[in-house]
């Protein structure tokens, strides 16, 4: 598939990367129909978020039709439209529970280099750097999400 890709500083180029698989039950695939660009994207452009690796996907706000859903996903089919915020979270750690999406426990698999840079680590995100977990985004054909 088709992606813009980050490859450093003022460096962002369309390439071919790998398409999206399910890897866990709670997994879908969305063909991403849109994604919108920040002031976030800018920051990644204008490399002022450091870890960031060169064929990062970026883009962490967009909509989509699901095309694919993991064995465990009841609360979406094939075929529905989604809109997919940037924050990715687990819906049952404490945070989550408390509504803190933000700071969910348990999506960033990084969270031990968002602490030494951060003094805490925060949820995941699609599409920004590797401090918060190093998802692909949605400035892709498609995109792996997991539900809640």
């Amino acid at each position: 598939m088709k992606a813009l890709c980050w490859h450093g500083k003022n460096d962002v180029r369309y390439d071919t990367v790998p398409d999206p698989e399910i890897e866990h039950p709670r997994d879908a695939i969305v063909n991403v129909s849109s994604c919108a660009i920040c002031g976030s994207d800018l920051h990644l452009y204008d490399h002022f978020i450091p870890a960031m690796e060169s064929g990062d996907v970026l883009g962490h706000e967009f909509m989509g039709e699901v095309m694919e859903v993991g064995s465990e996903v009841k609360n979406l089919k094939v075929g529905d439209r989604v809109v997919i915020p940037f924050t990715i979270f687990c819906g049952e750690c404490e945070q989550c529970q408390r509504g803190n999406y933000s700071v969910c426990e348990r999506s960033n698999r990084n969270k031990a280099l968002a602490d030494k840079a951060f003094g805490h680590g925060g949820a995941g995100l699609f599409g920004y750097s590797h401090l918060t977990g190093g998802y692909a985004g949605g400035q892709a054909e498609f995109v792996r999400v997991t539900i809640c």
